[in-house]
């Protein structure tokens, strides 16, 4: 029934449409030049059709063909090609986009005048989002959220019904799109509120549905939150589109919910509308997987073609019906998305940051952010200068002593190939992290809830020591180069330097994973050695078994038989071959180039044992994981 209605609406509405020129309400022929130059926006061919518009449109004195001349004219800027070669230099892109960002910003602001100047103020606002789009699109999403909040400080400032309406519709759709959903639903919220109380039929016209669906988006699938705004948006349908939209979203509740029979009705409703794909693209996708799922065979390469938005609807489905191996499954994609998403993101900020640190608006506008974007900036500026003059002193320093032979050049060579790579890595990987959240935390105040703040503030600090662990690695690698490396000698208790390395490591343990104290049968035992540098040892073997030992526990423990105390950790991770049990102490050596660290905390480690009198080796009888053994003498020579 609730179709029946909607259909013979459209009629009715269809033939109001046949007695009127234009849903545009020009003049008949401008609007046949309009459609002829819009089609045209970014092709060969514009020009003339753009200048027969608005020379016709001057001559009819159709004031709104003007400005609709002007929308075309930007969209054709916005969707020119740069026709520049494949093999196009990085500066020469980025020559081309800052010209024509110029000329957008230049026809943006012709339109907007030309807007005012005729009296068309839903112009003036939509080339706002015209300009949005064009900057977002090129990966510069910081600044088409100033675009966006530009339009709405205007719109505050001219107390514009319209813009304040249509500025909070913007926000909430560019928050949508960065996966903010808490700013995402105050937008709305405002939305909604401006709808409701005003009168302006330009507003009224658009009706409520698509809003509260994108409310109920923004919560869990299937939860009871995205339910009520559903059902709140069957109340406000008005056209046949609206119903699809409902449709869809009570799909996806029932299928969250694990509610097959439900899903079965709203899913056959989807099914029977011409309309679905045109509102969601690649709904089908998700409905036959959902299908899949419910049926027990669902097909991974089509799961693969989701957005993550999607990807949490099945997870969820396959939660409420009892899958939990897919569940966990699709959750692990999800995360994987996520943190793609943040990863990217977070680079394309940095980039832009970058850009924009010489100008003086962003350095006030840093200036008035949180205190800690700029300790940082300043710290990673440190850090970067000191980390690159200290690798080039080690590697200038490595090469002329590797220089007696052709062969100890060319591993020399292949040494540092190893270590350009994996500095390269290890160094922006926690740096983009520690950038990235500081921006998170450097946003208006209300954007995230104080826990949230906490915990990014929590990954800046962890991100930071790993920045300071690659550090000292590297100084402590040059130190034993150059002969400065001291070791002082003292009385050392074992049990106390164990537990000390156990505090110091198990913070880097993964998710799930032990680390025991295996105490002996004598737990005292104190000898002479430097207590320091056993303890840098130890917690260096530690930190190398948290990062391979997924799952498990690591053990840490001492054995002492003759002249010489041996302490050992053992871990049930992947393990090491034994043909590289030696290779892993050389230098920017890892069996693993996807595991966090620099190739050389085994390589200290051996050093500074045999400084000791002592040794430190991989146990290759040991079969149930990893077992690196510390070796040292209870009376070293003086």
């Amino acid at each position: 029934m609730r179709r029946i209605l909607f259909m013979l609406g459209l009629l009715a509405m269809a033939v109001t449409a046949s007695a009127q020129n234009n849903p545009y309400d020009l003049d008949d022929e401008c609007y046949e030049l309009f459609l002829q130059a819009d089609n045209l926006a970014g092709k060969d061919g514009f020009k003339d059709a753009g200048d027969a518009l608005i020379h016709t449109a001057l001559l009819k004195q159709d004031a709104k063909a003007q400005v609709i001349y002007y929308v075309c004219k930007l969209k054709d800027i916005i969707k020119r090609p740069y026709n520049l070669p494949a093999d196009a230099a990085p500066d020469v892109v980025q020559a081309a986009f800052e010209n024509r960002s110029k000329e957008v910003l230049a026809a943006q602001e012709e339109l907007k005048s030309m807007s005012i100047k005729m009296g068309y103020e839903q112009y003036f606002y939509y080339s706002y989002t015209l300009t949005k789009n064009f900057f977002y699109n090129n990966g510069k999403q910081l600044q088409a959220v100033d675009i966006v909040r530009e339009m709405r400080e205007i719109a505050i400032q001219q107390d514009s019904e319209y813009g304040i309406w249509y500025s909070a519709m913007e926000m909430a759709s560019i928050y949508k799109a960065l996966r903010d959903y808490k700013t995402t639903r105050r937008y709305l919220a405002i939305l909604l509120d401006e709808f409701k109380k005003t009168d302006n039929p330009t507003i009224k016209r658009q009706g409520l549905t698509p809003y509260y669906i994108d409310y109920a988006d923004t919560f869990l699938p299937g939860s009871d939150s995205s339910k009520f705004y559903i059902d709140l948006a069957v109340e406000e349908e008005k056209m046949e589109l609206d119903i699809v939209r409902v449709d869809f979203a009570y799909t996806r509740y029932y299928a969250a919910k694990g509610d097959k029979a439900n899903y079965m009705v709203y899913r056959d409703k989807c099914y029977d509308s011409p309309y679905l794909g045109n509102v969601y693209g690649g709904a089908s996708v998700l409905i036959d997987c959902l299908d899949q799922l419910f049926e027990g065979k669902l097909d991974w390469k089509q799961v693969a073609k989701l957005s993550v938005s999607r990807q949490k609807v099945l997870d969820k489905a396959a939660e409420a019906i009892g899958d939990i191996q897919t569940a966990n499954r699709l959750k692990d994609i999800c995360i994987a998305d996520t943190e793609l998403f943040l990863t990217t993101t977070n680079e394309l900020h940095l980039e832009e940051m970058e850009a924009r640190m010489g100008k003086a608006r962003l350095e006030a506008d840093l200036a008035e952010k949180n205190h800690i974007v700029e300790v940082t900036t300043v710290v990673i500026s440190v850090l970067i200068i000191v980390i690159f003059m200290v690798v080039i002193t080690a590697l200038l320093h490595n090469i002329r002593n590797l220089q007696k032979t052709n062969e100890r050049v060319r591993q020399a060579d292949e040494a540092k190939t190893r270590f350009v790579q994996n500095m390269s890595h290890e160094v922006r990987t926690p740096l983009n992290a520690i950038v990235g959240f500081s921006q998170l935390l450097s946003l208006p105040d209300g954007s995230f809830p104080p826990e949230e703040k906490e915990e990014f503030a929590g990954h800046i600090v962890n991100n930071t020591k790993m920045l300071t662990m690659l550090l000292d690695d590297i100084l402590n690698a040059s130190a034993m180069d150059k002969g400065n490396y001291k070791i002082t000698y003292g009385e050392g208790e074992c049990s106390f330097i164990c537990h000390s390395s156990i505090s110091s490591s198990e913070h880097r343990l993964q998710s799930g994973v032990k680390m025991l104290y295996v105490v002996p049968a004598d737990t005292r035992l104190t000898f002479r050695t430097d207590p320091q540098r056993v303890q840098q040892i130890l917690i260096n073997m530690l930190t190398n078994a948290c990062k391979h030992t997924p799952s498990g526990e690591i053990r840490l423990g001492w054995t002492a038989s003759g002249s010489y105390v041996d302490f050992f950790v053992e871990d049930t991770g992947p393990g090491v071959p034994a043909d590289k049990a030696e290779a892993i102490f050389d230098r920017f050596t890892k069996l693993n180039d996807f595991v966090q660290g620099t190739g050389l905390g085994l390589s200290i480690c051996r050093e500074i044992a045999d400084k000791m009198g002592g040794r430190v080796y991989l146990d290759t009888t040991y079969t149930s994981g990893a077992r690196f053994v510390l070796s040292l003498p209870l009376n070293p020579p003086a």
